[in-house]
């Protein structure tokens, strides 16, 4: 199958009324927790992830990934409106969204974080589109051993790049990866570390664990959380949103410079849309003629970064399918929707199902429109969301995740799992320790220790072979750099 009939499969799933339902309720669902400050994505995906069980993989894949970078898009509106980002990624926003509405121009910040953010979005589409068939051609290269290696590389550039503390991440890390190897080892049929418990035979739930570490933790860590803001939801209106000539001119070049930054981190495991935020709004304030504007009030600072985050967001996705990596924890529940199914991402996965590849890809770009379409004809509704008291919102959250994780199997053991992981997960977030690292670690454990084994099989045992692998070593080299820049890094900064 040629390059253009792969396109036009995937435009013919994506177009599907099933797919276009999907990512409408992906991408709907996406605003709403990304406007309410303290929820997120990953809250959100981990409390949805039970319904990818009734649905096929293709829809699930849009739905999951619509929240996404939808919540990239809603997160802006908390940011500029209350000094409160929706999202991680939506922090830098605050530092001039919130001084534009405080001028009384709330509406064209809201404008212009929309516009930018679907200009990135586009331009990391487009990068998803040339890079994806590329990359997967060389991965199909691979052996076990480099296979082993990369994962391994990637897992580490993981918890040491996208975390506070280096030492905590590689822990959260080693946790996972014991959590990851529950249940029966697929070559003895030895059980291991199961207690006895014959629910852990299957090893422990993704389901289980995200929505614990992550949905319940995050629920607890805010329910006591109150959100004010000086802003009337009647202020902003659709006359408000129109720009002057000045705006569209200053936001071009950072729009365009962000979107570049962020296709570029966003491959990086470890990176992600985060670091290119603040990568992009440090680069304009770097450039800029007149640096003493950003921090009050400089159309600049919000293009950059949301342009950023959302060109990050979509470039994400070239290493999660095309190697089976997952950038963030985000990406790592995406994978884990796919292995439910008994998909494995990778280099095969263009070839063994093109139709779930190029329709997802395609859904991308269905649902950046929906997107602009929702959010600026329908910012009043948006706006007026920020007024719903959490105390109504958590009730309802921890019922959907109670009914969500029992409807799996119909087992009260995986309520009282989710119990154990959301307490672990709140005692972690007090310990100021990253869940991440240790989700990325469960996901990818497995895959290591399985590759690893087929390659001392295929050594004979001998772990020096590894050095008569090319690609073994670059990556290895690779490692060893990743692992002394972190050390030095680590020390200039005490």
């Amino acid at each position: 199958m040629d390059f253009l009939s792969q396109i036009a499969l995937g435009f013919e799933v994506a177009f599907s009324l099933k797919s276009l339902i999907f990512a409408f309720i992906g991408v709907t669902l996406g605003t709403f927790v990304g406007v309410l400050p303290g929820i997120g994505p990953i809250a959100t995906i981990s409390i949805l992830l039970p319904i990818t069980f009734h649905t096929d993989p293709t829809s699930s894949i849009i739905m999951l990934a619509g929240i996404y970078y939808g919540a990239q898009y809603g997160g802006s509106t908390a940011s500029i409106l209350l000094n409160l980002p929706g999202t991680p990624t939506s922090v830098v926003t605050c530092l001039d969204g919130y001084p534009m509405a405080k001028q009384g121009r709330a509406g064209v910040a809201l404008f212009i974080t929309t516009v930018a953010s679907f200009v990135g979005s586009m331009l990391g589409i487009v990068a998803l589109v040339g890079f994806a068939l590329p990359l997967a051609t060389v991965a199909l290269k691979f052996g076990a051993p480099e296979y082993f290696a990369l994962v391994f590389v990637g897992l580490l550039a993981a918890a040491l790049m996208g975390s506070r503390s280096r030492l905590g991440a590689v822990a959260m890390v080693a946790v996972g990866v014991l959590l990851g190897i529950v249940g029966t080892d697929i070559n003895t049929g030895v059980q291991r570390f199961t207690f006895g418990f014959a629910e852990l035979y299957d090893g422990i739930s993704i389901v289980a664990i995200s929505m614990g570490l992550f949905g319940i933790a995050e629920i607890i860590s805010n329910a006591g959380r109150r959100t004010t803001g000086e802003f009337k939801p009647s202020d902003i209106t659709l006359r408000s949103l129109i720009p002057t000539r000045d705006d569209v001119k200053r936001s071009t070049g950072p729009t365009l410079r962000g979107s570049a930054i962020g296709m570029g981190f966003g491959v990086l495991p470890g990176t992600g849309p985060a670091i290119s935020s603040f990568l992009s709004y440090a680069l304009e304030k770097r450039i800029s003629r007149t640096p003493e504007r950003f921090g009050k009030g400089a159309v600049e600072g919000i293009a950059a970064p949301e342009a950023a985050n959302n060109a990050a967001t979509q470039a994400g996705f070239i290493p999660t399918l095309t190697l089976g990596i997952p950038g963030d924890v985000v990406m790592a529940i995406i994978l884990g929707a796919l292995l439910i199914h008994g998909i494995t991402p990778g280099p095969g996965l263009i070839i063994e199902h093109p139709d779930l590849f190029w329709g997802v890809i395609i859904s991308f770009l269905v649902g950046n429109i929906m997107l602009m379409v929702l959010n600026l004809p329908l910012i009043g509704i948006w706006v007026r969301i920020l007024t719903i008291p959490y105390r109504i919102l958590y009730p309802v959250m921890i019922a959907l995740v109670c009914i969500g994780v029992y409807s799996i199997n119909y087992a009260v053991f995986d309520m009282a799992m989710i119990v154990v992981f959301g307490l672990a997960g709140y005692v972690m977030l007090l310990l100021r320790l990253e869940p991440a690292p240790l989700l990325l670690g469960f996901i990818l454990g497995p895959m290591i220790e399985e590759n690893f084994r087929r390659s001392m099989i295929l050594f004979r045992g001998d772990l020096t072979l590894f050095l008569y692998r090319p690609t073994v070593v670059v990556l290895l080299v690779l490692m060893l750099v990743l692992i002394s820049y972190s050390a030095y890094s680590t020390v200039r900064a005490k």
